[in-house]
This record gives C-alpha cells, structure tokens and sequence, in this order.
C-alpha cells in the first residue's frame, strides 16, 4: 500500500516520479504479483493514469491488461478495470481541455494505431465477444463500449473478424434484448457501427430478428416524441435498409411497413415540435424515402408503394402534408417523401389527385403545392420538393397529364373565374417576373407532356389573351415571344427546355414552331453568336431545338424543308460549329448533375438550370440530330423512305402486337374459362354419378315398396273380408245368445222356445249358405283365392268353427224333431189313458217330472256349450279388428310415403334432364336413357302388371 501511496502522490521524502515511471512500475506490479488484490489495485491505478497519460498507458500496458483479460476471468472488477483502461487509451472521446491541447490529427492517429496494435491478434476481439456475453454489469458494459470505439477506429478489419467469428454477430444481438437500458442503448450504438457498409451483417443483423427488436424499442420510447435513443434505432434501422434490396424485401414481406404508420400521427400541433421530435421524424421520413428510392429495383419499389397506400401510411403523410403548424424542414421532407411513395404508382398517384387542402371552399392539394412553387417567398427547398412531387405525380401517368392540360384548354377553363387551376398556375408562373418560377412552371410543363404525342398535340390549342384589345396568341407562340425578349439565362433555359420537350416526336407541333417566320432567325442568330461563358448553355439548348426541327420534320412547309434548314445552318453557323455548340449541354457541371438522381438538388437558385427527364432526352437526341445535320438530300430521301418504310412496319407491327395481345387476353380469358367449365363439368359429373345412384337407389327401393304394398293390399281386403263374415257370425250368436236368455227364465213355454229356435236355425242356415254361395257374391270368389294364399292357417280356423257350428246346428235340428214327435205322443198317452179318472198315478207324475228335468238339463247344456262358443268368437273377432287397425295405419304410412316417392323421383327426373341438357350444351356425349331402358321394359312391363292388379284390388276394396 505503501507503494501505491507514492504512486498516486502520497507523502514522500524522496522526489517525485515521473508518470512514464509510475507507469512502468504498475505494469511490472500487474505481471509479477500473485495476489488477486495487488493487480486488482495496480489496474485500478492504471485505469486513473489512462486518461492522462493515455499514450504511456497504451504502450506499456497494453499486453499486460490483455493477459488479465484471458487470466483473471472469474473476478469481474478487475476485467471491468482492465477494459475501461483500453476503452481510454484507444478511445477518441476525450475531455475539451485534452482536445485542446492534443490536435484532432494526433487524436486519430492514437486510437487508431492502438485499435491495430489490439486487433493484429484476432484472439483479442474474438475474446471481448465472449467477455460482451458476461451478464455482470461490470463487464458487459466496458465490452460494448470497447468493441464499439475498435469499430469506430478500425471498421472493417473489425467487422471482418466479427464476421468470421463463430456466433459474433448473434452475440452482439443480444444486446438488444438486455433489461438494463444503459447496455441496451450502447448496444444500439455497436450495432450501427458493425453494420456500416457490410451487406453481409447486415443481413445477418436483419436475420436475427432486429427489425422486431428495434421496432418494439420506438414503440416503447414513444415513437416521434421519444427520445435519442429513438434516433440511434432509426440510424440503425437505416444502416440495415439503405442499398441493401435483400432486407428490405425482408422488411416488406415481415409487415413492419404497417407499423410506421403511428410514427407519423402528429396531428396539428403548434407547441410540440422539440428538437428532438423534428429529429425524430426527419429520420423516420427518410426511411420511408429508403423503402420507395427511384434507385430501389423497381419491382421491390412497387410493392413497397403499394404496401403503404393499404396500410394508410400514404394517407397519414398526407395528412402531415395538409396539416397546420409543421415545421419547415418537416414539410419539406415529407413533400419529398410523398413525392417518391407515389412515384410511379397509379393507385398512389390517383389517391394524391383526390386529397383535398381542409381550406374553404376545399382545394386540391396538388393546386395548393403549386400556389407554394410560383411564389417567391417561400422557401428555395420547399419550391423544390413541390416541384418534385409534381414531376413524380406525372411520372408514367398518362391519366394526371390528361387531367393537368385540359386545365389549360379552352372547353374546360371554368368561366366564372373563381377557381384555380393547375393549368393557370403553371401558366402565371411561366411568364411572372421571378426566374425561380418560370424556370419551376416550364419544367412542371414539360413533365405534363413527357411521352404523350396527344397531349403535345392537344396543347397547341391553348389560347393566351396577352393584353387588353390583342387578339390572343397561342402557347407556343407567347414560349417564343418571351424566349426572344432576352430574359435571363433561367427563364430561357427553362423556356427552351420545354420547347425542346413539347417539339420531340412530334411533327404536328414542329410544323406549327416553323410557321413563325421570326422563330428560325432568332435560332440561328443565337448560335451564330460568340458569346461567353453564362450564354454558351443557352446556345446549345437553342442547337438543340433547331436540330429537333430538322429531325422530326415532316417537309409539310416549302420554305423549312429539311435540305433548306441544313443549307441554312451550313451557311449561317457551320456544321462543326452547330456540333460544337450542340455540345455545350452535355459538357456543362449542372447537367452531369442533374443527370444522377430524378430529385432536384441545387445548392442556389442560380444552380438550378437542368431537369433530370430533360438529361436523358439530350442523351437521345444527340447523335441523331449530329448524324441529320451530316446527311445529304439523297441519304435525307432514302432515310425518309426508310422511316416510312419503318413506320409502315412499326404500324404492321403494332397492330399485329396489339392483335396478338387481344388474342393473348382473349386465350387468357378462355384459357381461365376452360379450366372454370373444366371444374364445373367435373362438379357436374360427379353431381350426376351421385344423382343416378341415388335414383338407382331410389328406383330399388320404390320396387320393393309397390310389391310391399301389394302384399299389404291383398292382406288388408282379405283380413277385411274375414272380419265382415265374422261381423255377420257375431250378430247371429248374440241373436241366439237372446233366445238362450229367454229360455233360461222361461222353461214353461218350451214348445215356444223350441219353434223360436227353429227360426233362428233356419235364418242362420240360409244366412251361411249364402255367404258361402260363389254366386251369390261375385267378389266373394276372387278374394277367397286371396285369402287362401295370404291366410291359410286363419281361413282353416274358420272353416272349422262353420262346419263344427253347422254340426251343433244339425244336432239341435235333430233333437228338436225328435222333441216335436215324442212330445205330443207321450201327452196323448197321459192325457188318453188319464182323462177319465180323478188324480194321476205316482208313476206318472213322476216320469212326467224326470222327463222335464231331462229336458230342461239338456238344453242348460247346449246353452253352456254355445256361450263358450261365443266367447271365444268374440275374442277372435276383437283380435281380428286389432289387426284390420293396424293393417289400415300400415297401408295409410305407405301410401304417403310412395307418394313421397313419387315426388322426389319427379324432381329428380327434372334435375337429371336439366344437367343432361347443360352437359350438351358443354359439347360432353350424353347416352340417352332410352337404349338402357329398353332392357327393363320387360320387368316394367311385370310390375305394370301387378301395378294393374294391385289398382284393380284397390277398386274393388274401396266399393266394398
């Protein structure tokens, strides 16, 4: 301790140190010391020196704080002490007064010649990799900040070794994940200095689910009013996308497009817009602009357009861009924004033509951004992102060029005045005083006509009325009056640049530049001319628009023909001489300027001289228009000829191209409606396989029902018949069943008994025999033969009680004979032998007395007997009326069910006829049912039969 105390400026007798000496003696402390403690303190000691004596640290220390970090692993505090000491020797984030006296120069070089001193061996950053894995605070921390200044000072030698390290960058990933926000924000740091210009971490980085990491950090942080730690996730998010097609195909297809939409919902607030939130949202705007850049595949472009205008992103920018109190800078660069999502897009282009300004009356916002662009106090930046957003509102939109120029024509001016349109606009601002406008106006203009012949055709009807009692004087011819007044170089530039773009490919508008007499003159005139340096980009705009009149003459005029403009120029300027000027454009700083990016970016007013569109119409009309000036009227003619001829065949060829993409569509159509009838045809057939089983089906089922129900009819009227001949036997018992009653209590009157009883014999005789006559009932003989074949257990059983009845029958009339002889003999005899004498004999009376009891015995008798035969008659016939019930409930169930039958094999028919008939009209062979009927016609014909009878018993049932 002692020692330590003389190293950090203890009392001392002896002189003080110096701190290289200091230096080297913790160095030696930390190599030679075993205990923990007394490293732990002599890095501690070299940790407090390091900023001061940063390059002494660095060199002498260096290799022994490295040695701690590969041996004292298990002690955190003293890997901590060791990596904070690295951090300051090679870190350039020094304190104001170190920057002060060390020169920026000598900064840089000392962090990075001690970063390749500690990378040269690869082992050192692949062993910070694991120390950043370390959970202790004390260690991760230092890490992050240590790998973070070696990639700062030597980026791609570090990213290199990350890159070949096994897990590096998944290591450094899981900084983002970490709880504590200190880590997590540096590591947001690290990882936007491992992924500068590397294409390879990026994507590794992109892979490792960083777009949801980084999102889910803006969410929590509160979007565009969040913090710093907002615009680092946004730097990074930008590193990761920014020409890199890959991921942000990634981005596109992971939907994190839908989550920027709450970025820009800021509503009108005029007191919110911190420092920080117009940081913010400027960042968060130019990642849009990373997504949709004209320099993005176009494809990858599209479907991130499109992607943004069904998330409603499109219309939350819009609405910033309508929107009251946004700063400057912010409307500036959401104008830009806007302008590249829409860029291109029909749907995005059609959608911004509808958004209205929230003025009164409402103002399409495209009228309100013009207002903005032709006037001269706004802002030069804003007049250029609205001269920019125009141009890509126009940009391969035939339908917005249509709808800007009928602004300008006479049919659709409105008459009252009261309105603002775009075409008066673009006009006030091509012929106001300020240059910046008419530049602006003469370049919106030109994109309005950009590729379309109609529309260049169109516009030479537009009509100007200059002054008061003047006859008005076309566009073109006001273009030329003001290019002929000697404006200033900008206003001509921009003038000449729209003729040049309305004249190109269109013969019809060339005809009606050279009909001015005065137009030509001034052309050469300006050419002819040695001027300096300002007017040398006007002469060769002025070559240019001439040579456009030569080229895409149609020789319609005598005095301009094209062999007498060339003679004119060969005369007047000098073939060499006109090539030489034609030149000037194309050698000019602000066209190689122009020329990179559609976007317009000029440091001045005064800089602003070409159009990006404007450049590549130079570069194409160039080389022909030298190759015209050259040609003779012989080579004129062939050329002439050969256009025609080309013509000829590009009119054959398109035509036929457009045939051939009809028949395209057309075999397309028929192609999707082959594969619909395809579909539905297999649909019908199956429909029909499953339809014709269901009816084979139902056919089976409807046979075995109609022979059911014959047997059921037959066994109905049979049972019928059964029951109404035991009706017939039940009323005849119960009629005799009276007569026994009355003879049991009236046994006096036997001899009146007796003739009752012959009668009833005798009617139930004539009753039975009748029944049993076939003649007597013709129906009776038809359904016996049923009966017999569908009852022939029940019909024995009646035939035997009939015949045992008409025996007992017998039997009584028997015994009534005999009663009616032996009656009045034995009376005669009594009455003959008695009638004389005063009192009968005992004998007498008591055979007379036997002879009764006899009698009146017997007939209890036959009484007994014929009472059971009635009962069990009885029986019979209520168990024979249970079954002619059930029976009766039985065929009433089936007949309703047949006729149910009936119905659906009706509807089915129709179904069947009904596909059959769209099967011919698909043109599919449909085998007609009445081949493969023919061969049943027979079983038909049988069930016909029994059809007949079963209808004929039915009859013949329902008269009974």
């Amino acid at each position: 301790m002692n020692f330590l105390r003389g190293v950090m400026g203890g009392p001392s007798a002896g002189p003080q140190p110096s701190g290289a000496d200091t230096i080297q003696k913790l160095c030696d402390r930390v190599a030679s010391s075993t205990l923990l403690d007394d490293r732990r303190d002599a890095v501690r000691a070299l940790k407090s020196l390091s900023k001061k004596y940063r390059l002494e640290v660095g060199i002498q220390a260096m290799e022994h704080l490295i040695h701690v970090l590969q041996t004292d692993r298990s002690d955190s505090e003293i890997i901590g002490y060791a990596l904070d000491t690295l951090y300051n020797v090679i870190s350039n984030d020094l304190e104001e007064e170190e920057q002060e006296e060390n020169s920026a120069k000598q900064v840089d070089d000392l962090g990075s010649q001690f970063t390749e001193i500690f990378i040269k061996q690869q082992e050192n950053v692949t062993l910070l990799l694991t120390l950043v894995e370390e959970f202790d605070f004390h260690v991760r921390w230092p890490g992050v900040k240590l790998l973070t200044s070696l990639l700062k000072q030597q980026g791609p030698q570090v990213q290199q070794i990350i890159l070949v390290s096994p897990m590096g960058v998944s290591r450094l990933m899981d900084l983002l994940a970490d709880s504590r926000e200190v880590i997590r924000n540096d590591g947001v740091l690290l990882l936007q200095q491992l992924t500068k210009s590397n294409a390879a971490i990026q994507k590794i980085v992109a892979f490792e689910n960083a777009f949801e990491r980084l999102l889910d950090i803006i969410t929590e942080e509160g979007n565009s009013d969040g913090g710093i730690v907002v615009e680092d996730c946004l730097l990074l998010l930008q590193n990761l996308l920014k020409n890199n097609n890959s991921n942000q195909n990634f981005f596109k297809e992971g939907s994190y497009i839908q989550r920027m939409k709450p970025w820009f919902e800021v509503g009108d607030d005029n007191c919110g817009w911190s420092a920080q939130k117009v940081t913010n949202l400027h960042l968060m705007l130019q990642l849009v602009r990373v997504l949709v850049s004209p320099t993005n595949p176009p494809g990858a472009t599209s479907s991130c357009q499109k992607a943004m205008f069904h998330c409603g992103l499109l219309q939350q920018l819009c609405t910033i861009l309508m929107a009251t109190g946004v700063p400057a800078d912010i409307l500036t660069e959401t104008i830009n924004t806007v302008s590249e999502v829409i860029r291109g897009c029909q749907t995005n282009q059609d959608y911004f033509a509808s958004v209205n300004a929230p003025s009164n009356p409402p103002r399409p916002a495209i009228v309100v951004l013009l207002m903005s662009m032709v006037n001269e106090r706004q802002p030069f930046v804003l007049r250029c992102a609205v001269l920019y957003c125009f141009q890509c509102f126009l940009y391969k939109n035939q339908k917005g060029q249509g709808e800007i120029v009928s602004t300008l024509l006479p049919s659709t001016i409105d008459a009252t005045g009261n309105s603002v349109s775009a075409g008066q606009l673009l006009c006030g601002g091509l012929f106001s005083t300020d240059s910046l406008s008419n530049w602006c106006a003469a370049v919106a203009l030109a994109h309005a006509l950009q590729e379309n012949a109609t529309l260049k055709e169109q516009l030479l009807r537009v009509q100007l009325a200059t002054s008061i009692g003047n006859p008005p004087v076309s566009l073109l011819q006001q273009c030329t009056n003001i290019l002929s007044q000697g404006s200033k170089v900008q206003t001509r530039v921009g003038l000449l640049m729209l003729l040049c773009t309305w004249l190109s490919n269109c013969s019809i508008a060339v005809t009606h530049f050279l009909h001015n007499p005065a137009n030509v003159p001034f052309l050469t005139g300006q050419i002819a001319e040695n001027l300096g340096e300002e007017e040398q980009l006007v002469q060769g705009l002025c070559a240019l628009l001439l040579g456009i009149s030569i080229y895409y003459n149609d020789n319609s005029l005598e005095n301009y023909r094209k062999e007498k403009l060339k003679q004119l120029i060969e005369k007047r300027i000098g073939r060499e001489n006109f090539i030489e000027k034609l030149g000037f454009i194309s050698k000019h700083e602000l066209y190689s300027r122009a020329a990179q990016k559609p976007q317009p970016s000029f440091s001045s007013p005064d800089h602003m001289m070409f159009d990006h569109e404007f450049t590549k119409l130079v570069k194409e009309l160039e080389g022909v228009i030298s190759k015209a000036i050259y040609k003779s009227s012989e080579e004129d003619k062939k050329e002439e000829e050969v256009k025609k001829t080309l013509e000829q065949h590009d009119n054959i060829v398109t035509h036929y191209k457009k045939v051939i993409r009809e028949q395209d569509q057309e075999l397309e159509e028929l192609k999707q409606r082959i594969n619909t009838l395809t579909s539905q045809n297999e649909q019908l057939q199956a429909t029909v396989t499953q339809q014709v089983s269901q009816i084979q089906q139902h056919k089976d089922q409807y046979n075995l029902l109609k022979v059911q129900l014959g047997k059921d009819n037959q066994h109905h009227n049979s049972h019928g018949d059964t029951l109404q001949m035991n009706g017939i036997q039940t009323e005849e018992v119960s009629k005799l069943k009276e007569e026994l009653e009355e003879w049991k209590n009236k046994h006096e009157l036997l001899q009146g008994q007796l003739r009752e009883k012959d009668s009833v014999i005798e009617k139930l005789v004539s009753a039975v025999s009748a029944e049993l006559d076939p003649a007597a009932n013709s129906w009776f003989q038809v359904w016996t033969e049923k009966l017999c074949l569908c009852f022939p257990k029940e019909l024995e059983m009646l035939r035997s009680q009939i015949q045992l009845q008409s025996a007992e029958i017998s039997k009584l009339q028997m015994e009534n004979q005999k009663l009616q002889v032996m009656v009045p003999v034995t009376c005669s005899f009594i009455y003959g032998n008695c009638i004389s004498k005063t009192c009968l004999p005992a004998t007498v009376a008591a055979f007379l007395n036997q002879a009764r009891f006899n009698e009146v015995k017997a007939l209890s008798e036959e009484k007994e007997s014929l009472k059971q035969q009635l009962d069990s008659s009885s029986s019979t016939v209520a168990i024979l009326q249970d079954e002619k019930s059930k029976l009766q409930r039985e065929v009433a169930e089936s007949k309703k069910e047949q006729d149910d039958l009936l119905v659906l094999l009706a509807d089915q028919d129709q179904k069947i006829s009904a596909l059959k008939i769209k099967l011919k009209d698909l043109g599919v062979p449909v085998e007609d049912e009445d081949d493969t009927e023919s061969g049943d016609q027979g079983d038909e014909d049988e069930d016909g039969d029994e059809e007949e009878q079963d209808e004929n018993a039915a009859v013949c049932y329902h008269e009974n």
